[in-house]
């Protein structure tokens, strides 16, 4: 059985002033009164413009993100190469209602898909799809509200923007994957994805659709998604992911009154979550698989049953990532064993990236055990280093 307790793989890439700022950010950032109040504070410091790079550069934006640009975050995917860890570069800017900003995003995401296809260590391309919309219009278009002439011609802008960066992915051979968003918006972003799907996964899996498996309704999704698939004689790509908007979700099922899109609990997640890997790999004919989680047991079941079922563990259809920053135990110990890893790896401006970097920080706060965790493995892997450098000095006192 695979184990993810060797820390010495785990940390292989770091040094000790590597592990000494990740133990220091992780310790802060299990102080939950801490890390709310300096979430307020930097949200406020967002929309009054104040400078924020003095405090965010070297704390959080260096653990999580991979620099401002395509080109500074290549010494981290060449030193992540060493390795035999990928990446793909997220381009983490947040949406915008500024048909500017969101053509500057196009333009960016084209470049990373470029990009990916000139570096063997970038095997996909990642984007938002909030970034090439209105949030209004996705959600009326997900909902079938009555939309005017503006926002009908928003909805078709936005399949074209889509459309054109899927066009860019299989011109160029790179795979890339659509992140989900809010379950309000994510009706019309399905419909879409699956449009592109039955365009340029032909030949094999191009274009990847998001399912959030917190929601109880997307391993049903899944099946459905696969019986189009073999319909419509094209290949199913999905990413596989718990979700992030699990509190707004729920507080706005509340407010307007319709039953929560959210399993109940963490055990139903769980349970959904691991049948759909297993539903996926069942059906690897047809489907490839983009498992990013954290989840210790999600990621062992993964290559449990792909040796159940005689799958080479560096078969291109089942890849495992986790973000960058997080969870090294995992994505360095599956890249030892032989398994395809890609670490996410976020870029952008400090105050665009700055939103993901809150909700990391939120995110360790929140998931149980998530911080505590990367505490212990950094705290066992600086005592092996030091038990390390006392052996070393006693052996060469003996010489």
């Amino acid at each position: 059985m695979l184990s993810f307790d060797n820390t010495e793989i785990a940390f292989k890439s770091k040094s000790d002033a590597d592990l000494q700022r990740a133990y220091t950010l992780f310790k802060a950032i299990s102080k939950n009164k801490l890390v709310r109040t300096g979430n307020s504070l930097a949200k406020a410091a967002l929309k009054m413009n104040l400078p924020m790079n003095w405090i965010v550069k070297p704390t959080l934006y260096r653990q999580f993100v991979g620099g401002e640009t395509i080109d500074q975050c290549i010494p981290v995917v060449r030193e992540l190469e060493k390795y035999n860890v990928k990446a793909v570069l997220d381009y983490s800017v947040e949406g915008s209602e500024d048909p500017d900003k969101i053509e500057e995003a196009l333009e960016e995401t084209i470049r990373t898909v470029q990009n990916a296809a000139h570096d063997s260590n970038i095997p996909f391309a990642v984007f938002k799809p909030t970034a090439f919309a209105q949030n209004r219009v996705l959600e009326k278009a997900s909902s079938g509200e009555i939309m005017n002439k503006d926002e009908k011609q928003e909805a078709r802008n936005f399949r074209a923007r889509v459309n054109r960066l899927c066009q860019a992915a299989y011109d160029l051979n790179v795979p890339i994957m659509i992140d989900a968003e809010d379950s309000f918006f994510q009706d019309f972003i399905d419909h879409v994805v699956t449009e592109m799907m039955g365009t340029f996964n032909r030949d094999k899996a191009i274009v990847f659709n998001t399912l959030q498996m917190y929601r109880w309704d997307r391993l049903n999704f899944l099946k459905k998604a696969l019986q189009k698939a073999v319909e419509g004689k094209y290949y199913l790509g999905i990413k596989f992911v718990r979700g992030a908007y699990m509190e707004k979700e729920r507080e706005r099922a509340k407010l307007y009154g319709y039953p929560s899109p959210i399993h109940p609990n963490k055990t139903s997640t769980d349970k959904d979550y691991n049948e759909a890997l297993q539903f996926s790999v069942e059906h690897l004919d047809r489907i490839s698989i983009f498992n990013g989680t954290h989840n210790e047991y999600s990621n062992r079941y993964l290559t449990e049953l792909m040796e159940k079922h005689n799958i080479s563990p560096d078969d291109n259809r089942i890849w495992f990532s986790q973000l960058y920053g997080m969870s090294d135990h995992i994505s360095f110990n599956l890249s030892n064993a032989g398994y395809n890893v890609a670490k996410y790896l976020p870029y952008g401006p400090v105050k665009s990236v700055l939103p993901y970097l809150l909700r990391r920080a939120e995110e360790n706060t929140s998931i149980a055990g998530q911080t505590g965790r990367e505490l212990r493995l950094i705290s066992e892997e600086k005592s092996r280093r030091k038990q390390g450098d006392k052996k070393q000095l006693v052996e060469s006192s003996h010489q």
